[in-house]
């Protein structure tokens, strides 16, 4: 396994392989790996000759009082997992590699990136679509794979591989779950163990509020408004829970089929996103 911290080292691999002919996937993230991320690059693998791994903090997606400093940097046991599922190359560039500091460009989906976790985090959506345009023209994937557990994350980054015309199929995973339905994420590593034991209702008020609406609940406000309501009862802080169609994000209406469910909220000082997709 290669690791590459400058973008002149890892485009010497790619264009090698490139000339090669073959074909390269990619996974960005930024470390603390999980199993959902180890998912991803087994599904990766499956689907290129060569597979690219990229570790970066990004420190443009982080607002104020944000947890940028105390994020969890895990690189050498992280470095250690890729080895044993066999990824070509790991990039782990430095913030000064991948920002100049006279960079005056940002990318920025508009619409989209202010709706939902990008009221509450004014700014974070343009971080994620700038860092995964600069990644994609440094890496110049052939797919690129992302986990679905960030839905509105990855309808950013379609919108934008679409508007820009970049050659990049995006590929989302299914959430990877721990077995009580907890979605696996870096973040839940701040949880204490009292707050474990009750993460795990988030997903099951997702679960309430699809069966609801299966069951013929047309009454999507009311349907969103239980599931704040569940989620306060459980000492969840509930940021939002809005019923969506799947393919904008916009608000779901009655003749809508194909909806997603997205919330966000705190328990304690954790802050948890998770969804769930359905056709009606």
């Amino acid at each position: 396994m290669h690791i590459v911290n400058t973008v002149d080292a890892l485009r010497v691999l790619i264009h090698t392989w490139k000339a090669a002919g073959e074909r390269i996937a990619f996974v960005p993230t930024m470390g603390n790996l999980h199993a959902g991320h180890c998912q991803l690059v087994k599904a990766a693998k499956e689907k290129a000759d060569k597979v690219v791994v990229s570790i970066f903090v990004n420190p443009t997606q982080f607002g104020v009082g944000e947890d940028f400093d105390s994020y969890p940097r895990t690189e050498a046991q992280d470095q250690d997992k890729l080895r044993a599922i066999a990824t070509d190359v790991v990039f782990q560039p430095t913030v000064l590699e991948m920002y100049s500091p006279h960079a005056k460009t940002v990318v920025s989906v508009t619409g989209l990136s202010e709706l939902y976790c990008g009221a509450s985090r004014v700014g974070h959506f343009d971080g994620v679509a700038t860092v995964v345009c600069k990644l994609f023209n440094m890496v110049q994937p052939d797919i690129a794979l992302f986990g679905l557990k960030d839905f509105q994350q990855l309808a950013v980054i379609r919108t934008m591989v679409k508007d820009l015309n970049m050659p990049v199929e995006i590929i989302g995973i299914e959430t990877v779950r721990e077995t009580n339905g907890l979605a696996m994420s870096s973040r839940n590593g701040y949880l204490t163990p009292e707050q474990r034991q009750t993460a795990h209702v988030l997903y099951q008020v997702l679960c309430q509020a699809r069966e609801a609406i299966l069951a013929g609940n047309g009454d999507y406000a009311n349907v969103e408004q239980q599931a704040l309501l569940a989620l306060q009862q459980a000492g969840f802080q509930p940021d939002y829970f809005r019923v969506c169609r799947s393919n904008d994000l916009a608000s779901a209406q009655l003749d809508d089929t194909e909806l997603v469910l997205l919330t966000a909220a705190k328990l304690g000082k954790t802050r948890l996103i998770d969804n769930l997709s359905f056709t009606r």
